[in-house]
């Protein structure tokens, strides 16, 4: 397995090899990720062992340390897939999964370059440069959105499999989720989180939030600010106090995102496919913030996609202000009606087989490998 670099390109992963290893239980698991992303710690954590290569991705931009950085990107994209070949020869796979970010690129390339059957899986609507580097040599090819097929040639959509996201279907009632966090049925409850490494401007928003609106109302809000900017905003908190307000609780990351997500009123967040999928899954009204910072404006494309058929809220981050985002929270919580069409209609965009169908892909490969 590979993917790395957010959590929404290592979760996929985990999720495909926890059924791989539910169906096959001997399966051997392995990844290969780098030492800087976040699957450096998800990985362990979920009891896998990793091997890591160093690669990083290229800037857009004529800045001097852009190019500097882009200079060292080209070199390693060539020694990454010398030491992804090294590993490959290693660990002798089966089969290779890749579902993103910068090191899926020298681990499928350099297993290709060996003979080992591949799968990759886009998360996105807008198919990421990866995903079409390497749609040339994976061999299958799994795709979370129909719309995405336009993007690839003639040849590549022949190994396209639409099989939708990867993500935990485990069902969490949401009384009992709201009785473990100690709120009541009828409690408003706010979860905002700007993705596994953070996002400055949506901690900057909520935390306006939580002064202006969560604390003078007594409303409970949860956020999670990312391991990028924890030690920023955790030292803001205290300068201001939220972090003595019994109804706020603010973390680096939430370990149990399931269940708040199953609990909350409102949820607050970027749009990232994988988390698109949960609240889909889970029918949540939710208000997007997409970043502005990733590749082909994807995440704005893959929100937009839900807001016009009336599945979600979506704001440009350039856009928002801490007075519309208060306004656009209270309006969701003060209409439980609106709430209740916009958790109807976003279930419509759920697929609960999606991880079924990527294991049973991989599974397939490896059979026909013999």
């Amino acid at each position: 397995m590979t993917g790395g670099g957010t959590g929404g390109h290592v979760n996929p992963a985990l999720q495909i090899a926890r059924e791989i290893r539910r169906q096959i239980p001997d399966a051997e698991i392995s990844f290969v990720g780098t030492r800087r992303g976040i699957e450096s710690t998800l990985v362990p954590k979920a009891g896998f062992e990793i091997d890591t290569v160093e690669v990083r991705g290229f800037q857009r931009s004529l800045d001097p340390k852009a190019l500097k950085n882009n200079l060292t990107a080209a070199k390693l994209a060539v020694t990454s897939v010398r030491d992804a070949k090294r590993i490959i020869r290693e660990r002798k796979p089966d089969v290779v999964v890749g579902t993103g970010g910068y090191v899926s690129w020298p681990t499928v390339k350099a297993a290709s370059q060996c003979g080992v059957p591949c799968l990759i899986h886009e998360q996105n609507t807008y198919p990421g440069v990866t995903t079409r580097k390497l749609a040339k040599v994976a061999s299958t090819i799994c795709i979370s959105f129909d719309s995405s097929r336009k993007y690839f040639t003639e040849k590549e959509q022949e190994k396209l499999i639409l099989t939708g996201n990867p993500v935990s279907t485990e069902r969490i009632d949401r009384a009992d989720a709201r009785r473990e966090l100690g709120l009541t049925d009828d409690e408003p409850y706010i979860l905002s989180f700007g993705g596994s490494m953070g996002a400055r401007r949506v901690n900057e928003l909520c935390f306006e939030l939580m002064e202006a609106y969560c604390v003078p109302r007594g409303i409970r809000h949860d956020h999670a600010v990312g391991r990028t900017e924890w030690e920023k905003f955790s030292a803001l908190a205290r300068e201001k106090g939220l972090d003595k307000q019994e109804n706020l609780q603010i973390s680096e990351y939430f370990f149990d995102m399931a269940r708040r997500q199953a609990a909350a009123d409102v949820i607050i967040c970027r749009a990232g496919a994988i988390t698109l999928a949960e609240l889909a899954l889970r029918g949540k009204a939710a208000i997007y913030i997409p970043s502005p910072y990733v590749a082909e404006d994807h995440q704005y494309k893959n929100a937009r996609l839900l807001a016009d058929a009336g599945a979600g809220i979506v704001f440009r981050e350039e856009e928002l202000t801490e007075d519309r985002l208060q306004g656009a929270v209270d309006d969701l919580l003060k209409n439980p009606n609106k709430r209740k069409r916009i958790e109807e209609t976003v279930r419509n965009f759920a697929m609960e087989d999606a991880t079924a169908r990527i294991a049973g892909e991989v599974i397939r490969l490896y059979e026909e490998r013999g």
